[in-house]
């Protein structure tokens, strides 16, 4: 607000809006475990991963951490050593529980912190009717809760794909009749480029996103749709994955060590694929997810296109609608593709860009354990754009900077093309 004192209208609605939204997101948080079983909530397949009762328990952390303890007279944490259980990476608070073996705590209980989340949700309540000055803090902790129920559906998704009994938690998409539909043709929208606004303006935003910046564009060309698990089967039918020139040195380097002939999820057949709703058969013109950017890249390549840069994908997206397939549908996996420009920006899948995570003109941190939430992991990794089928509609913008590193594949990632305008001859 520029500074300026609120009136206390504007102040009371702002503290409503605040308490409703933060009910509305732990409420959330919770729904998603409700189809869990109690062995469920332990589930980590990997280090990248981490169990959905850490998730509950982390976000709890997160809001006792950085505003009860510091912001509400006489509050009392819950348990001292969650401190150190369910602290993720902030070594300005303290040391951390080691990672890779979260799966090894069966206690507290789920129980234990379901009792945990109630204590830190009641105490929030109370610290919002106390001050009106820590709306900065409070939107960061609501973010930050979305990102990690998005990050526990794809750990679930990962951990729940090693059980030969295919798990489901959620409904299949409908797929009747897919095989006799056609896949909306690829065509290709131009921009002029220019020099173009980057970054986040208004409203709430991660520190990654800022400062808002000029970028030049030369003209360039983005595809209407999202690539579809029909058209990358073609790729792989192709030998996409045995042609060392489509790929970078890294990239073919992975596929060579790891053994890579398919997406992740997909069966030897090219048949069917895991999914929240169990083994499902793959359909032509569903969009394609779980693809690294080394994927990406090379796919882009064998069509003779490439990826956008982050800033060529920002400039495209900002006019359009945050509309799609998001976490709130409950389906958890991509849709089919729909025949319309510029469709599926936001939600389905995030899209590789060729852009590099690195911070813009003018970027500084936070100072403080706060400051750690990006700023750190700005290198050797890869920028994605739009959310996906497990973001939350409300968290999602045009200026969002998703990122991962470009062989992790575990996450709802997919691929958009872009293209150069062709040059004109005498």
């Amino acid at each position: 607000m520029g500074g300026k004192a609120l009136p206390d209208t504007a102040k009371q609605d702002d503290t409503s809006w605040l308490a409703a939204t933060y009910r509305r997101t732990r409420q959330f948080s919770e729904q998603l475990c409700a189809p869990l079983l109690a062995e469920d909530m332990g589930l980590q397949a990997c280090p990248q991963t981490s169990p959905p009762r850490w998730h509950l328990a982390h976000t709890t952390w997160f809001f006792e951490t950085f505003l009860l303890k510091p912001h509400l007279p006489g509050y009392r944490p819950h348990n001292p050593a969650f401190e150190y259980l369910f602290n993720s990476y902030y070594n300005g608070i303290g040391e951390q529980y080691p990672r890779p073996q979260r799966h090894l705590l069966s206690r507290p209980t789920n129980d234990e912190v379901m009792a945990w989340r109630h204590q830190v949700d009641a105490a929030i309540d109370t610290l919002l009717t106390q001050t009106d000055n820590l709306n900065g803090l409070m939107q960061l902790g609501i973010n930050h809760e979305q990102q990690h129920q998005e990050l526990l559906l794809t750990d679930l998704k990962y951990s729940l794909s090693f059980n030969p009994l295919s798990p489901r938690i959620s409904r299949p998409i409908n797929t009747t009749n897919q095989a006799n539909e056609s896949t909306p043709a690829l065509t290709f929208q131009c921009f002029e480029g220019g020099l173009v606004d980057i970054g986040a303006h208004s409203g709430f935003a991660f520190d990654n996103e800022t400062p808002r910046h000029k970028a030049w564009l030369e003209p360039f060309q983005l595809a209407n749709r999202p690539v579809t698990q029909g058209e990358f089967r073609t790729f792989i039918q192709d030998g996409g994955y045995r042609n060392s020139d489509l790929w970078l040195s890294d990239g073919w380097s992975w596929v060579q060590q790891k053994g890579i002939e398919r997406p992740l999820y997909w069966n030897a057949a090219l048949s069917h694929h895991f999914t929240l709703a169990g083994e499902q058969p793959l359909a032509d013109n569903q969009i394609l997810a779980h693809v690294n950017y080394y994927e990406a890249d090379a796919y882009a390549r064998w069509a003779g296109k490439r990826l956008p840069t982050e800033q060529e994908w920002e400039h495209a997206a900002r006019a359009q609608a945050i509309a799609g397939n998001f976490a709130d549908e409950g389906l958890f996996q991509p849709g089919t593709v729909r025949n319309s420009a510029l469709s599926h920006l936001f939600g389905d899948v995030w899209e590789w860009t060729a852009s590099a995570y690195l911070p813009y003109p003018g970027f500084q941190a936070e100072s403080g354990a706060v400051g750690e939430y990006n700023g750190k992991f700005m290198c050797n990794q890869m920028v994605l754009r739009g959310g996906s089928c497990a973001s939350s509609a409300s968290h999602l913008r045009a200026s969002y900077r998703n990122f991962f590193y470009p062989h992790l594949r575990w996450q709802f990632s997919g691929i958009r093309l872009a293209s150069n305008p062709r040059t004109k001859h005498a």
